[in-house]
């Protein structure tokens, strides 16, 4: 058999690598304290689960959905928006559901892309967002986020050739993995820049919720509420403790959306019915528990940093996400996938090697805070305990 030429870019996933890893952890008879997938451990609330349940005995939610029979979640999902952001948005035209928002991010490459065209995406960043330009036939442009800019791309580093030859631009703040946050200045002057050379701004946006410090995290369509080049993808995931739901949406400018749910339609139907209706309960009734869910991480994000600095470790407590992004002893500055298999093998703490998030990512780790205060304890101490017998 011959294979499309596209599957080469594909080919090197260190998350398929990690997870080979715990295997054989678990399989040694290691228990896993697995801090490496941002799949959040908390409880979907009971409201949002019983309107899927009653959605069950409802033969009319059993067949193929299409799209116009998601209007009451998109008009759910706009009213959310614009009671939050203070964004107007159409139902009808500004807002399809996804399955998950990282179906968006690898779909929109789909709708702009024509072979050979670039895609300015973040380095590091989800790998999503190069996955799908990849897809596309595209070339991606990788913007470097580096500490000392505060995780924020420069933009006025890119070079001239590139932006001739671009049409996307992929952005995600609060950012996984450097939990960092941009300000609306900087989408401001993004936007600018996107009208500047002709690109779309395409705004990856799970994390509005988790903010532990500072102002609320803003919205790109709040630096263009016009949606004249923008497009933004949210998810019930961490929000609403629905990650294994799958249901997120895409809200922005009325001629994309038509574009993803163009190319969204020869790739399948949507989520069931049920689902669609447990997010309407989630995004229409009261936000207590997300702001529960918020306490709970805040909780989780202090314990693990205090830990990593009893330790010796020089950490910073990030402001948002569910996630710490922490930089290697020097001894594994340029392996991290080295380090992060090894410590599983060994120890059974499983965390995420930073170059699965790209080039710049070497050299870091992150955790996701996705268990308990005594578990996470306990990894720092299993890691702490792994490092110095390796030292």
């Amino acid at each position: 058999m011959q294979f499309a030429d596209r599957l080469q870019s594909l080919k090197s996933n260190v998350f398929g690598e990690m997870d080979r890893a715990k295997a054989q952890a678990r399989a040694a008879g290691h228990p896993i304290i697995d801090l490496s997938v941002g799949s959040s451990d908390l409880p979907t609330e009971e409201r949002v689960l019983e309107a899927i349940a009653q959605s069950l005995s409802d033969p009319s939610t059993h067949g193929y959905l299409l799209l116009n029979g998601t209007l009451p979640f998109r008009q759910a999902a706009a009213d959310w928006y614009t009671r939050k952001f203070g964004v107007s948005v159409d139902a009808e035209t500004e807002v399809t559901p996804l399955i998950g928002s990282q179906e968006g991010t690898a779909m929109v490459p789909l709708a702009l892309l024509n072979p050979g065209d670039f895609a300015l995406v973040q380095d590091p960043s989800y790998p999503s967002h190069t996955g799908g330009v990849y897809l596309a036939g595209g070339q991606p442009y990788f913007m470097p986020l580096l500490a000392e800019n505060n995780f924020l791309p420069v933009l006025e580093d890119i070079p001239a050739p590139v932006l001739v030859q671009a049409k996307l631009m992929v952005l995600s703040y609060p950012h996984n993995p450097t939990a960092a946050i941009a300000p609306l200045d900087f989408f401001q002057r993004a936007i600018a820049f996107c009208e500047q050379h002709n690109l779309v701004l395409a705004h990856d946006f799970p994390y509005p919720d988790l903010v532990f410090d500072g102002a609320p995290a803003p919205s790109v369509l709040q630096a263009d509420p016009e949606k004249r080049r923008s497009i933004e993808f949210f998810s019930l995931s961490k929000s609403y403790n629905m990650g294994g739901f799958r249901v997120g949406y895409a809200i922005g400018n009325a001629a994309l959306i038509e574009k993803l749910r163009q190319v969204k339609a020869v790739m399948g139907f949507n989520q069931y019915a049920g689902i669609l209706n447990g997010a309407i309960a989630a995004l229409s009734g009261p936000q207590d528990t997300v702001a529960a869910t918020v306490q709970r991480f805040r909780e989780r994000r202090d314990v693990l940093v205090a830990s990593l600095q009893e330790m010796g470790w020089a950490v910073t407590a990030p402001p948002a996400t569910m996630y710490i992004w922490t930089r290697l002893p020097e001894r594994w500055a340029q392996d991290s996938l080295g380090f992060c298999t090894e410590l599983v093998a060994q120890t059974g703490v499983a965390i995420a090697p930073g170059s699965g998030f790209g080039k710049a990512g070497e050299g870091y780790i992150r955790f996701a805070l996705v268990r308990d205060p005594a578990a996470l304890r306990e990894a720092v101490a299993k890691m702490g305990a792994f490092i110095q017998s390796a030292l």
